[in-house]
């Protein structure tokens, strides 16, 4: 089976290809260009390296949250227009869930995002050889929030995510809190298309027009407009 991932939900924008768990081809961008200009080449590129087409891929992984708004809503349109088109199964994979596919081989897995005004989009999962195992719903909180879980969880503990370094100022003399250099500070195609395939394999996938977006918190104009509303 063909997997085509798309990763959109924060700076960077990817794609991964794998035929059943072989990767065959992945590309990261991160030029500064916006996912509407660099998805569509890369997965050209991307079909064009593995040899394989669009309309091959029998699932198609996206991720639908956290993560920027924006991104997560072009990559979401795109995979909902393939897949219209081509009759793919669809998987709209947690960002948090997508991270923790790939992140090292520690006993906890926390993945975070930097979801900015002093909270983090965060997740944890344990390691296991089956793939991870979700310890903590996706939620954007206070990196402080997640004090007792880090201090109750097993260890060795990783942080992962461009949210992690906010999470290492606080826990890092936590006894078997470990900084893995080079910690994964994005999303990668890789780690949508496992979560994918996981969902696949679970019968979790859903028609093209039943994917939304899942932002965990409102946009900034939804709390400006509630406060306004509150302060009348």
């Amino acid at each position: 089976m063909i997997c085509i991932g798309i990763e959109a939900a924060g700076k960077t924008a990817g794609v991964a290809i794998f035929r059943d768990d072989t990767l065959l081809y992945e590309s990261t961008l991160n030029a500064g260009l916006t996912h509407s200009e660099s998805l569509l080449p890369l997965l050209d590129a991307a079909c064009k390296a593995a040899g394989v087409a669009v309309g091959d891929a029998e699932l198609l992984a996206v991720c639908a949250g956290p993560g920027s708004f924006t991104g997560l809503r072009i990559g979401m349109a795109l995979v909902k227009g393939l897949a219209m088109a081509t009759g793919a199964q669809c998987a709209p994979v947690s960002t948090l869930e997508a991270l923790a596919c790939i992140a090292p081989g520690a006993a906890t897995v926390v993945t975070a995002l930097d979801a900015r005004r002093g909270q983090v989009y965060a997740a944890a999962f344990e390691n296991t050889p089956n793939g991870p195992v979700r310890l903590l719903p996706d939620d954007a909180c206070s990196p402080a929030a997640l004090a007792d879980f880090v201090a109750g969880c097993k260890k060795p503990l990783v942080f992962v995510g461009d949210g992690a370094e906010i999470c290492y100022n606080i826990f890092e003399n936590v006894d078997g809190v470990q900084r893995w250099p080079g910690f994964l500070s994005a999303s990668r195609a890789a780690g949508v298309c496992r979560a994918g395939l996981r969902m696949y394999r679970e019968g979790r996938c859903v028609p093209a027009e039943q994917m939304r977006p899942d932002y965990h918190r409102l946009s900034q104009a939804e709390r400006e407009r509630a406060a306004r509303l509150a302060a009348q």
